[in-house]
């Protein structure tokens, strides 16, 4: 589980943030939300294919500069 420890003196706000960062640093929220709804393996395959096809093309878009 993920915590912060409030500084003496600090805002909410500020620890809010932190949190918000630390938490996203880590991927917990994007885990969370990608166990919301069961994914077949075959929808998870034809994701990873999507997102390897996309970095692929930017990889080759920006390989001559």
């Amino acid at each position: 589980m993920t915590e912060i420890k409030l500084k003496k003196g600090e805002p909410i706000d500020k620890a809010l943030r932190r949190l918000k960062k630390r938490l996203d640093r880590e991927g917990t929220l994007k885990e969370v939300r990608a166990h919301r709804h069961y994914e077949k393996p075959s929808e998870r395959a034809r994701r990873k294919m999507k997102v390897a096809r996309f970095n692929a093309m930017l990889s080759a878009r920006y390989a001559d500069m």
